[in-house]
């Protein structure tokens, strides 16, 4: 089906929106009327402007307050319609968006509504437009679908129809169901938007929370079939009012909004996206530096031995049984110190995989190699992280990236250890676009958005995983400024035996980070443990928590440039995150941070 996107749903100038619209490959827009307004382009130079970017203009949008008034006041609204319309052929659009009224003139009756509606909509086609009723979900009279669609079809006038706003109908808690009684021709446009469940003024929420479908807890996709099957052959488009949007730039958020409705296309059974390739596992975590030597002594430290170098960069391997760091100390080093800027993923068909991820467009990564390297499909994340594809331990079946690297003399690695999670810091603006990019793209499940208390505002978290927990990946954006150490991404490593390695990592010169005392004071009086290992806790600042599943127990390192390590023992029932310790650990962070 065709996409568009209303322009209100993206920042910057209207001619900046429309190339916005036009670069992400949406079909057509909704003009929002404010953005005409401001624009110094007239009508007819926009239509131009839509014209040479291959865009439709699909919906001009709103008009406000029409229905239901006294004669004098509508009259007037015919006067202030039929200038509208004579803009609308200057802008090449041919329906109109017409939303129940708010007004306080407006009166309860179904039957001058829709008698000056047909009034309205007899003066439309005189120039070729259809008029799209909309019921606001805070309407005076009239906010739910059912009941605009009643009063369309009592008015019985074939230019009008009615506009179906997901948002309007879930948000009231309206049973969708009911859409499939309304013809399809009479649903002359579908305008589509997710948002938080939130309990809250309709009108506030709608205003400032609304966002893309599937980053949100609305069953869109579910409404959307009820529409289908009505046989509605319209476009799917977008109308998101969002702070953050408003905020962003264009460019991006049109991408993240065409992604969007290419993942809704594919839930609804429309369109034909390569099939979602599941990573089965973390193959690596790239660390860029500038400095190798304090990220060396730290993997040291952990355990990690260096057993390769690259044939032809300047990256070494380092190990611990199946965890696995690449150093790289080349041009790609960040010039604000050490940072995680790449993580290989297991996956059962790597082409495969890339080949969904650049049809959810995804930016396709151009690699430097030497003709002999491995040939690597990566991809950017929405925060820059280089996604790669990998199938390590699969030669001569698939190419295995650890073919491009030199074994270097090094000692056996100690006990075990695996990636248990990664912790990647995200844009501000790009949280919920994360969270649909790892769902979409890689077919990781969402789980709930948490929001922890630090010491200077919030950090709000999401994590993604695939069903068997080998990949899990925790989406992490915060209130304080972008250079604090707080916000460091992390690696987690899973162990057999978290007081050993904890030890062993004290013994080998490593800093752990201090827990404060009345933590573990407070763990006394919530739990019960055998004697002594509160003590051991306390000691080796080892956090606890536990769920029906089993217990978790993690420490941290102190962190090196923009990184720090978690080393994590895992009951395999436990599926969390210590996410309640997260506070605990911020303050200890905050607490041990050079002065500046």
């Amino acid at each position: 089906m065709r996409t568009s996107i209303a322009t209100v749903s993206l920042s910057g100038s209207l001619t900046e929106k429309l190339t916005a619209a036009s670069r992400a490959g949406f079909d057509g827009v909704e003009i929002f009327e404010n953005d005409l307004l401001a624009s110094p382009l007239s009508p007819r130079e926009i239509r131009a402007r839509c014209a040479d970017l291959g865009l439709t203009v699909d919906l001009y949008q709103p008009v406000r307050d029409i229905e239901a008034v006294p004669e004098d006041e509508f009259g007037r609204n015919l006067r202030r319609a039929r200038h509208k319309f004579e803009l609308m052929g200057e802008l090449g659009a041919d329906t109109v968006l017409v939303c129940s009224s708010v007004s306080p003139s407006a009166v309860d009756d179904d039957a001058l509504a829709a008698r000056q509606l047909s009034e309205l909509a007899s003066l439309a086609a005189d120039f070729g437009i259809r008029v799209a009723y909309e019921a606001l979900a805070w309407g005076r009279h009239v906010s739910t679908y059912d009941h605009a669609w009643r009063i369309v079809e009592a008015a019985g006038h074939p230019a009008l129809g009615t506009c179906l706003d997901s948002f309007h109908i879930l948000s009231r808690g309206s049973d969708p169901k009911g859409i499939e009684d309304i013809p399809g021709e009479k649903i002359f446009f579908l305008q589509l938007a997710d948002a938080p469940l939130l309990a809250m003024d309709v009108l506030q929420w709608s205003r400032h929370y609304r966002c893309f479908p599937g980053q949100g807890g609305f069953d869109v996709a579910g409404l959307v079939r009820h529409v289908l099957r009505t046989g509605y052959d319209g476009p799917l488009s977008l109308e998101v009012f969002n702070d953050v949007f408003r905020q962003a730039e264009a460019g991006p958020t049109a991408v993240d909004a065409r992604r969007s409705l290419l993942a809704l296309q594919e839930a609804v059974g429309l369109g034909e996206l390569p099939a979602p390739v599941v990573p089965t596992g973390v193959a690596f975590a790239e660390l860029v530096t500038p400095d190798a030597e304090p990220v060396s002594a730290l993997l040291g430290a952990l355990g990690l031995a260096r057993t390769a170098r690259h044939r032809s960069k300047p990256v070494d391997l380092w190990e611990l049984g199946e965890a696995r760091i690449l150093v790289n100390t080349g041009p790609a080093a960040r010039r604000d110190g050490t940072g995680l800027a790449a993580i290989g993923l297991e996956s059962p068909d790597p082409r495969a995989a890339a080949r969904r991820a650049e049809a959810l467009l995804a930016p396709v990564l151009p690699r430097r190699r030497a003709p002999e390297d491995v040939p690597l499909d990566a991809v950017a994340a929405p925060d820059g992280t280089e996604l790669f594809f990998c199938a390590t331990g699969r030669a001569p079946e698939l190419p295995d990236w650890r073919a491009d690297f030199v074994t270097v003399p090094h000692e056996p690695a100690p006990s075990p250890a695996r990636i248990d999670h990664l912790a990647l810091v995200q844009p501000w603006h790009q949280y919920d676009e994360a969270a649909l990019f790892h769902r979409a793209v890689l077919g990781l499940h969402a789980q709930d958005s948490v929001d922890v208390a630090d010491p200077y505002g919030l950090l709000r978290s999401r994590a993604v995983t695939d069903a068997d927990g080998r990949v899990r990946i925790a989406l992490g954006v915060g209130a304080a400024p972008a250079d604090d150490t707080l916000h460091a991404q992390h690696i987690a490593l899973a162990v057999d035996d978290v007081v050993a390695a904890a030890r062993a990592f004290r013994a080998a010169g490593g800093a752990l980070l201090p827990v404060p005392g009345n933590y573990h004071d407070d763990l006394a009086a919530r739990y019960e443990f055998p004697d002594g290992e509160l003590e051991t806790y306390r000691e080796l600042g080892i956090l606890y928590d536990r769920d029906a599943g089993g217990a978790f127990r993690h420490c941290y390192t102190r962190t090196v440039g923009r990184v720090f390590f978690e080393l994590v023992e895992r009951d395999p029932g436990y599926r969390g995150y210590g996410a309640q310790n997260a506070p605990v650990r911020l303050a200890a962070q905050h607490a041990g941070r050079p002065a500046r």
